[in-house]
């Protein structure tokens, strides 16, 4: 944005030494324009400034709220994390009397 402010004055001190006379009509249209220019590299570059204290302001809530949210997960902890710890991988019964097999009932629960 900088570059483009010294880039305007430039152009302002061109038209300043170009001798361009108000009274002529490409003269008032040119000096206008470096006016207007000039204006609106302002504008943007407060609006610019004010975009950048914006965003400093929501990095700042973001971290908070990451320091937040995370504060209680410590993730260094699922490098332990094992598959063989579970049964996913064992086989299981392919029919319902192979389920039940090793189950006993009595006599009385069977009537």
């Amino acid at each position: 944005m900088k570059n483009i402010l010294q880039r305007i004055a430039y152009v302002q001190g061109l038209a300043d030494g170009l001798g361009l006379e108000e009274s002529s009509k490409e003269g008032q249209i040119l000096l206008e324009l470096v006016d207007v220019v000039a204006e609106l590299a302002e504008v943007v570059d407060e609006k610019f400034e004010d975009m950048e204290s914006y965003v400093d302001v929501v990095e700042e809530d973001l971290a908070e709220l990451e320091d937040y949210v995370y504060e209680d997960d410590d993730f260094d902890d699922y490098d332990d994390f094992d598959l063989d710890d579970f049964d996913f991988f064992e086989t299981y019964p392919e029919t319902a009397e192979e389920m039940f097999e090793d189950i006993e009932v009595s006599e009385d629960e069977a009537e």
